[in-house]
């Protein structure tokens, strides 16, 4: 007869190997997917990872996530497609060409030709694909890598193509000149959700300044002049220096008080009346300079004087010119140097005038605009100042643009506001620590700067994007209507625009004055375009000549790149016969990705059929920066084109950080390998440790500890369950070859495993149904170490290795083999391989089932008339008094082997001690102890105390805690018995009637002589802890027993074969064997046992049994 495998010990890292190279030899990923074909499709989305970086640790957990669900759904029934994507544009991959290259982005198109750098560009974006492709099969991650989608081809192109050309169509495509995010070190302008990716805004301690703006005394300013001291100033707070050569305006608000204060410039001792808003006036004159004459005052004085002449309203100032603060250039159109009425001025801090920098902010370029002021932008794309500006010419603003080593020690912010209180314009400068926008990916400050883009018009479908986020089914829910919720209700336009060179070409050609355009939407069209062109004489030749339309093949797609440059250099004919050059930028990377639901299968020019069936996704998962990133762009496209959304469940996993709660990095040297962890814990530890350990969502402290208890614990419990059952059904050959026994035929102790295997089989669907694979892992790891490990087989293990080979023995071989084989199935989406290795082993003699992997096997369904409540109750007690009693004699020091007499357990109602009745033997066998006595509560024995939960209790009630916790105290115990009984209590208060739960106290029982009392889970047990011989004797024989069964375990013995037994033993050992010589024969299968002196049992080993009891033991096989 075929044997089930026994193994030496457990090698999970081996085992992924094995079962790894099992399913590539008989490619059962694909065989999983085939075997489903004719059944309804569950679709996925894989959001495309870049491959020009290595992956972390985080990847495997969420990898994982995606993995487990379509596992799950693949066991169900469902045919689930899981197609890779490479992300192969934009700016990580740009980046990564310019450092290798030591080339930044003005040298593309000079030193380096575009063609070269996109080649360079296009090779580079694969550099790190094996390393992908190699995490991917080890954390058993199953994905069709073989057909993956890649945003550079052709194809894929021209359906996110054909997808701008519908929203033009749609008048959702618009040219704009705005102030917008521009990152100067990767050279392009941001939309503002990716100005929204976690950790992009990062706290920042800048030079503040409050700077003094000089009116013009005229006939508008000449009433603020009265009483006035010195030269009359406005002042206004930047913490952006760098901005104030390029002020044109400044804006006070409309009903905000100010007042006009005489005092000195701290920095040049000058006399000047300042104008500041009457609330922050005490920020920077203290109450206790009020006293000071003006008169007093001499150069130097750390106490300023300061006396207020006026106050006026914010109308009042509105109108007034003053002086340009540094006249390096003047706006070639417009108004300046002119006070505005500004609805976004506030008084919450700064002085409440804010100066205006229309080139460099959204807010102050909109006033500006509506008041006519022109702007000055005295700031290049690179961060620089501009020529104009001629004492900080060619110094960018901030240093972080600076290489390495080349920033001077003093910033231009540091060196203008020098400048500034020198000539009597600064009123006071400070550190001010504040959060600043940067670069997501180079990590460095934006600028908000003055740009021409393209829009797509996302506010007009707000509305609608709101609407459909509400159908989504978002775990957590609280993202989607928090972060993601939050975000739609305030959406701005979608900045299409990027100003680089690797990514998908703007597919929009427009004349030269701006008023005839053309969106291509596909490759039959611009080929058709470029034949008007070459008609008119404006190209020689057709670029697409090759191209033939209809042609779907590779080869065919192959003939032209519709990247830069090949497509700048093709010129169109408008309508009207203008010549149309194509608008040079290229498109934001997130439409790349956002387009993939679509683009990966050529849609709409290929698979048409396909996608209307798998559209929208069933399911996708990504980490929660993609909450503004990927999870935004799906949605904005769904929602525009297609009103739909484009995703019905969404997993937003959280972040991994190390066990301190630090983000990982090699810099910090706290970073995880993923390949090292594998190959030392394994996938399946991995997995089972990141899913079970915290929700997906919230963040994981990624603890190596907690990974190798996980791997001990779990795996470590599951696989001595396994080897218990090999090793026993080898003995007697259990092959499963019987008729099913049936389950009411089977002993209470198999229905009521069985009983909690059904319940698992509800719980872990419904949790894994409901995307919450911690709650399904949890019940999993629950049931095999606390059910079926510590409680089943320590309860039955006598009857798989005594007895004969019948109705009982047989009943226990096919239960526990129906709960390993099932909790193969139901754990095999979180562990892949060792849960295979499992139901292959397991299958591989009985032949219950001939499937190739547990992977192709269905979810199995509950049986409901297994499913006993009141069993599953009862054994719950059952278990809790064990607990209970185990818990006090570690806590006393009494050994589990020494037995002790009897326990006291109080009975609440007739339903309670029906279920004592029936576990009363079973917990006597398993905590050793020779009676169990029932209580009421009329008894008097136990003493009872109450308090207040306050945890529960100060939420609930708060301002009631007082009075609640008063009557708390004055509980009967009667009152204690009956909310011990039905779990609440009515609870009448002076002016009202609350309910208490059980949960919102806290009941301790009081010791009784003699006795040690404790509770558990609303139970109350009290044990007898003292001892007399008989007691003794039985203690020291069951010490022996397994002292002796340890001799034969280490000499190799089958557990089968019977042995003789010499030994010596003092007085007091020798009468506990006499007394239990029967017992003690029978358990260690002894046909003889000798007490002999110490020379004739020199061979043996000499063992303490007890503390001063030591034996000399030598055993004999037969």
């Amino acid at each position: 007869m075929k044997k089930y495998p026994e193994y030496k010990q457990l090698d999970l890292s081996g085992i992924n190997k094995e079962v790894l190279s099992r399913w590539k030899a008989n490619h059962i990923f694909e065989k999983s997917v085939a075997a489903r074909s004719n059944n309804p499709s569950f679709t996925f989305f894989e959001g495309p990872p870049s491959a020009n970086g290595i992956p972390g640790i985080h990847h495997v957990m969420g990898r994982a996530i995606k993995d487990i669900f379509c596992r799950f759904k693949t066991l169900q029934g469902f045919k689930v497609n899981r197609k890779a994507g490479w992300d192969t544009h934009g700016l990580p991959v740009e980046l990564g060409v310019e450092k290798e290259l030591g080339i930044t982005k003005e040298d593309i198109g000079t030193t380096i030709s575009i063609e070269d750098y996109n080649k360079k560009c296009r090779e580079n974006v694969m550099k790190f694909k094996n390393v992908w492709e190699d995490l991917t099969d080890k954390m058993g991650y199953w994905v069709d890598m073989d057909d993956p989608y890649v945003t550079y081809d052709n194809k894929y192109i021209e359906s996110v193509w054909w997808l701008l050309n519908q929203m033009d169509k749609k008048d959702m495509l618009y040219k704009g000149h705005t102030v917008q995010p521009f990152s100067p070190k990767a050279g392009t302008g941001l939309s503002s959700h990716e100005l929204n990716q976690p950790g992009c805004y990062k706290d920042v301690k800048d030079l503040s300044a409050i700077v003094q703006f000089k009116t013009v005394r005229d006939n508008a300013s000449e009433f603020l002049y009265d009483k006035s001291h010195g030269e009359l100033h406005l002042l206004a707070w930047t913490t952006t220096p760098w901005t104030l050569p390029s002020n044109t305006a400044l804006a006070v608000g409309k009903n905000i008080e100010y007042v006009v204060v005489n005092t000195f410039n701290s920095y040049t001792f000058d006399a000047v009346t300042v104008i500041i808003a009457k609330n922050l006036f005490g920020k920077y004159f203290p109450e206790k300079n009020s006293e000071l004459a003006l008169a007093d005052y001499s150069k130097g004085d750390k106490n300023i004087p300061f006396e207020i002449i006026n106050e006026v309203k914010g109308t009042d100032l509105e109108g007034l010119r003053y002086e340009q603060l540094l006249p390096y250039a003047q706006p070639e159109e417009g108004d300046a140097f002119k006070v505005l009425i500004g609805d976004f001025v506030t008084t919450e801090d700064g002085t409440g005038i804010v100066h205006l920098a229309p080139s460099f902010g959204a807010d102050d370029n909109l006033v500006a605009k509506q008041n006519g002021i022109g702007s000055l932008t005295l700031v290049d794309t690179q961060g620089r100042f501009v020529e104009a500006v001629t004492d900080f010419a060619g110094m960018y603003v901030k240093n972080d643009f600076y290489i390495d080593g080349e920033a001077p020690e003093k910033s231009a912010d540091i060196q203008l506001v020098i400048k500034l209180k020198k000539e009597n314009k600064c009123f006071k400068a400070e550190k001010y620590e504040h959060s600043y926008p940067h670069c997501w990916r180079t990590d460095k400050p934006i600028l908000y700067y003055p740009l021409e883009s393209w829009f797509v018009k996302t506010t007009a479908a707000k509305k609608r994007m709101v609407e459909l986020n509400k159908r989504i089914n978002w775990k957590p829910k609280s993202t989607g209507e928090g972060r993601f919720g939050n975000w739609l209700e305030n959406l701005v336009d979608w900045n299409l625009s990027r100003s680089r060179f690797w990514g998908i070409p703007l597919p929009i050609w427009t004349s030269e004055d701006g008023e005839e355009k053309i969106c291509v939407g596909s490759m039959e069209q611009l080929k058709a375009e470029i034949e008007k062109s070459v008609d008119a004489g404006l190209m020689s030749t057709n670029p697409l000549a090759n191209f033939v339309v209809g042609d779907m093949s590779a080869e065919n797609y192959a003939t032209f790149d519709l990247h830069r440059p090949f497509v700048d250099d093709i010129i169109l004919l408008s309508g009207s016969g203008k010549v149309m050059r194509r608008e040079v930028d290229l498109i934001d990377v997130w439409f790349d990705s956002g387009s993939m639901p679509y683009a990966q299968l050529h849609y709409p020019f290929e698979n048409k059929e396909l996608f209307e069936k798998s559209y929208p996704a069933d399911f996708i998962a990504e980490g929660v920066d993609q909450t503004r990133g990927w999870f935004f762009t799906l949605h904005a496209i769904a929602t525009i084109l297609f009103d739909s959304v484009a995703f019905k469940s969404v997993v937003s996993n959280g972040l991994v950080l190390d066990k301190n709660g630090n983000k990982m990095s090699k810099r910090l040297g706290n970073a995880a390998d993923p390949f090292e962890t594998l190959e030392e814990y394994g996938a399946d530890a991995t997995r089972w440790y990141m899913i079970s350990n915290a929700q997906p969502w919230d963040n994981l402290k990624f603890n190596l500890d907690g990974l190798a208890e996980v791997k001990r614990k779990f795996f470590g419990t599951l696989y001595n369950t396994y080897a218990f059952f090999a090793l026993y059904a080898n003995i007697d050959g259990f092959s499963y070859s019987e008729d099913e026994i049936d389950a009411k035929e089977r002993p209470e102790i198999d229905q009521w495993i069985l009983s909690e295997l059904n319940t698992l089989i509800k719980e872990a669907g419904e949790s894994l149904e409901d995307y919450e694979p911690t709650k399904a892992a949890r019940a999993i790891q629950l049931f095999v170490n606390d059910n079926l490990s510590n409680w089943y087989v320590r309860l039955c293990r006598r009857r798989f290795w005594k007895g004969e080979y019948e109705h009982d023995k047989i009943s226990a071989y096919q239960t526990l083999y129906t709960c390993l084989e099932t909790i193969a199935v139901l754990a095999s989406p979180i562990a892949p391989f060792f849960m295979d290795k499992l139901f292959i082993d397991l299958n591989g003699v009985s032949q219950k089932s001939t499937l190739e992997s547990v992977h192709l096997a269905q979810w199995p369904m509950a049986d409901e008339t297994l499913i006993n409540i009141d069993l599953e109750e009862q054994m719950r007690l059952a278990q809790d008094l064990t607990s209970m009693t185990f818990s006090l004699r570690k806590k006393e020091n009494l050994r589990v082997r020494q037995p002790l007499q009897k326990i006291m357990v109080p009975v609440l109602n007739e339903k309670v001690k029906a279920q004592l009745e029936a576990v009363k033997d079973l917990v006597l066998a398993e905590v050793n102890v020779k009676e169990l006595e029932f209580m009421t509560s009329e008894s008097g024995i136990l003493v009872k105390k109450i308090k207040p939960n306050f945890k529960t209790l100060g939420p609930k009630f708060g301002q009631q805690m007082k009075s609640i916790s008063l009557a708390i105290s004055q509980f009967s115990s009667e009152d204690i018995s009956s909310i011990e009984e039905n779990g609440n209590y009515m609870l009448q208060l002076e002016n009202d009637s609350i309910q208490l739960e059980l949960t919102d106290v806290e009941i301790t029982t009081e010791d009784i002589p003699g006795w040690a009392v404790t509770s558990l889970n609303g139970n109350t047990l009290a044990l007898d802890i003292s001892l007399n011989d008989n007691l003794i004797q039985e203690g020291l024989a069951r010490e022996l027993i397994n002292r002796i069964q340890n001799i034969r375990k280490d000499e190799g013995f089958e557990v089968t074969d019977r042995i003789n037994i010499s030994l010596t033993a003092s007085e007091k050992l020798a009468n506990a064997i006499n007394e239990n010589l029967n017992y003690i024969c029978s358990e260690t299968l002894a046909d003889e046992l000798r007490i002999t002196n110490i020379e004739e049992t020199q061979k043996g080993s000499t063992i303490e049994l007890v503390e001063g009891i030591n034996t000399n033991i030598e055993i004999q096989k037969i």
